[in-house]
């Protein structure tokens, strides 16, 4: 008979994850042993290894569980019947709640997603795409003119970098949190949006819509 899991052997395991996160973001995920995992858990190596068996199953489980979430924040967003702009300041404001309780999971998806095996990184990418692809349909949605253009995924990524950026300036102890930032990134975004004028280079009329589009744009740039 099979022996069954020690109650709270999942919280384990997410403790695990945060701390590992947490080191791979401040040193990098080549620079970090497992030895340094153990010992940031409070466990011996053995009993880690009992629950991840090495050091590169912690970077896929970090970088997939992490995009995973914003694949399924921008789901359940679309699944929701609401007017664009409703939407769009839905979609910021969910990904912005999720960063600023993940900013060490999204720094090891940006930095080292590079150190996956092709077919794990992939897979990541392949949700990373989709996240994109949910707010490009969203901006699409605001602006229907830009559908068959070559502007609507540059906008979408000018809108995560904003996002983005946020997190290495705000200090989580500031007066300002990001509840609070959230509408301003949509207040900034929605408001220049209509005023935005379409160079004569991006006129050019696009193979593939903007929301169906495969694009190889990662949606959390690093600079």
């Amino acid at each position: 008979m099979a022996r069954g899991r020690a109650a709270g052997y999942d919280e384990q395991r997410e403790t695990i994850l945060a701390q590992a996160g947490l080191l791979f973001a401040r040193r990098g995920y080549p620079a970090t042993s497992m030895n340094q995992v153990a010992e940031a858990c409070g466990l011996s190596k053995p009993t880690l290894y009992h629950y991840y068996k090495d050091k590169y199953t912690l970077l896929v489980s970090i970088a997939e569980a992490h995009v995973s979430r914003l694949d399924a924040i921008v789901s359940e967003v679309w699944a929701g019947e609401m007017p664009a702009e409703a939407r769009m300041r839905e979609l910021i404001l969910r990904l912005v709640r999720e960063y600023a309780t993940a900013q060490s999971a999204h720094r090891v998806l940006t930095e080292d997603v590079r150190f996956l095996e092709p077919e794990d990184r992939q897979r990541v990418l392949d949700k990373e795409r989709a996240v994109v692809r949910g707010f490009a349909r969203a901006v699409a949605a605001l602006r229907p003119d830009l559908q068959d253009t070559l502007m609507g995924m540059p906008l979408t990524m000018l809108l995560f970098g904003m996002i983005n950026w946020m997190f290495t300036w705000m200090k989580p102890d500031g007066p300002l949190d990001y509840e609070d930032m959230a509408p301003v990134v949509a207040d900034l975004f929605l408001g220049g949006l209509s005023a935005v004028r379409l160079p004569d280079a991006a006129r050019r009329p696009v193979d593939v819509p903007i929301a169906d589009s495969d694009s190889d744009t990662d949606p959390a740039p690093t600079g």
